[in-house]
């Protein structure tokens, strides 16, 4: 009895060891959903626009402090591992001044669904070259999405 378990276990360990379907958890390589998406036609992208459901984000002339609050909350779970709210590169680029290099579409396309713009934008694809890890979809909600930028927008000193 004990060596038949003990070849069920080993031939369990050989089947669950052997050759495995690709999970997608490897970020640096693109899907075949992205890779298609690469093909896409590059001249109908807006540079400062980018490319996803938003085409203008109205800002206050003033800091929303809730709404910043919250996206500092949301980012503490979502985007400080990689990010750092400083000029400096952690996995992926500072966060001190991205609100003055981009137009808060642009953003808020961006972290909403990074992988289309990833594949057409080149200034993301310069920036893929130095981080060499593709942004993950952290799948926010356009409340998180609008709340980080308004954090961003408290990074860059807006009052």
């Amino acid at each position: 009895m004990y060596k038949l378990s003990l070849f069920i276990a080993v031939g369990l360990l050989f089947v669950s060891c052997g050759k495995k379907e690709q999970s997608g958890d490897d970020f640096s390589k693109p899907t075949t959903e992205e890779a298609t998406a690469t093909k896409a036609d590059p001249s109908t992208y807006d540079p400062n626009r980018g490319e996803g459901k938003y085409d203008k984000v109205d800002l206050g002339a003033t800091l929303d402090q809730a709404m910043a609050a919250e996206g500092e909350k949301v980012a503490g779970v979502k985007c400080t591992s990689c990010h750092k709210i400083t000029d400096e590169r952690l996995v992926g680029p500072g966060w001190h001044g991205v609100t003055s290099r981009h137009q808060p579409q642009w953003i808020m396309n961006f972290i909403t669904n990074p992988d289309p713009m990833i594949n057409k934008d080149p200034k993301v694809q310069a920036q893929l070259e130095i981080c060499l890890v593709r942004m993950p979809n952290q799948g926010l909600n356009d409340t998180e999405a609008r709340s980080i930028l308004e954090y961003m927008r408290k990074i860059d000193g807006v009052k």
